[in-house]
């Protein structure tokens, strides 16, 4: 070990001959992902016989030794800080958390201390790199203000396993969300393209030049008469698609600051029902159910996390007065 670099070497047996040299080393080093390990063979870190290696698919023979050198991690460059964190489940690939209403998911300008990761880089001391970075993997997130689960990656094979599953889709999630009005029908799906708004460049919109196929499925859970608790779907993941495809249908998210609900809350005519509605600071979203496969173990994963208080309580409320004070 030099600088921290480690230096390891495979033989290659009968069995083995004639694999690709990208293929034999991620059956040597299961921990690592495929490619990481052509990264490495790209930057000339990986010799066969002593050659350095020019080509991820070139074919070995038996008896070949292969010399993989490994940097260490480097450090990703931001304080680890220690904010409390609810952890459903974690082992050395990964964790899920419940992630409260506020909390940013990665710094960007204005948020460069107090999110996710920095509370992750605190308490994640088994990190072991992904990309040759300490870091924990962020391969899905929720917008600072939707509450719920998230799962996160440890290790550079469970980042790589975890991002193939969602872009197949193959990853179930479920939401709660709270809307205005009292939808007609008792379930429904919303395809309409997600992109960025025309005018307003901050926002998302289902008029944009540029959407992304985007499908939502939604069903009833709860009706209020002033608002309805929707179970909902999403077979894509658009930024913002959600609240976008809730506000198309007529049905903004209660407490959505960007995408409506002014004209359905001031319609309401109860000043009690109207007061509580508006004090709900962040948009009624709550991520509620989450399940994958375990990238490490091939184990089905499913966790439910219940809606926080600020929402089951505004819940509550309805279900005792808001039909009848509609």
């Amino acid at each position: 070990m030099k600088d921290g670099t480690i230096f390891r070497t495979y033989p290659v047996n009968g069995a083995e001959g004639g694999l690709r040299l990208d293929v034999f080393l991620t059956r040597q080093r299961t921990d690592l992902s495929r490619a990481r390990l052509q990264r490495l063979i790209d930057e000339g870190r990986v010799a066969i016989g002593g050659i350095t290696a020019i080509r991820a698919s070139q074919k070995l023979r038996a008896g070949d030794v292969v010399a993989l050198e490994e940097p260490q991690a480097v450090p990703l460059g931001l304080v680890p800080q220690e904010i409390p964190l609810s952890i459903l489940y974690e082992d050395h690939d990964l964790l899920v958390l419940d992630k409260p209403a506020g909390l940013v998911v990665h710094p960007a300008a204005g948020h460069a201390e107090g999110t996710l990761v920095n509370a992750l880089l605190y308490h994640c001391r088994d990190l072991s790199g992904i990309g040759g970075v300490l870091r924990p993997g962020i391969v899905h997130r929720l917008d600072k203000d939707t509450s719920g689960l998230l799962v996160v990656a440890k290790t550079d094979l469970a980042h790589s396993g975890l991002a193939a599953q969602f872009k197949r889709h193959q990853v179930g999630k479920t939401y709660f969300a709270l809307v205005y009005g009292d939808p007609r029908e008792d379930q429904g799906l919303i395809d309409l393209p997600v992109g960025r708004h025309p005018v307003e460049r901050k926002k998302m919109s289902t008029k944009s030049r540029r959407g992304k196929e985007a499908i939502t499925s939604w069903k009833i859970a709860e009706r209020f008469g002033v608002a309805a608790l929707l179970s909902v779907d999403i077979k894509t993941g658009r930024t913002h698609q959600i609240r976008v495809h809730l506000a198309a249908m007529g049905h903004p998210v209660v407490g959505d600051p960007v995408y409506g609900g002014s004209r359905r809350l001031s319609a309401i005519g109860d000043p009690v029902i109207k007061t509580l509605l508006k004090g709900m600071d962040r948009q009624a979203l709550h991520a509620a159910r989450l399940s994958f496969v375990h990238p490490g173990t091939g184990r089905t994963m499913e966790f439910y996390a219940p809606p926080p208080p600020d929402i089951a309580e505004l819940c509550t409320f309805l279900r005792e007065h808001g039909a009848a004070r509609a």
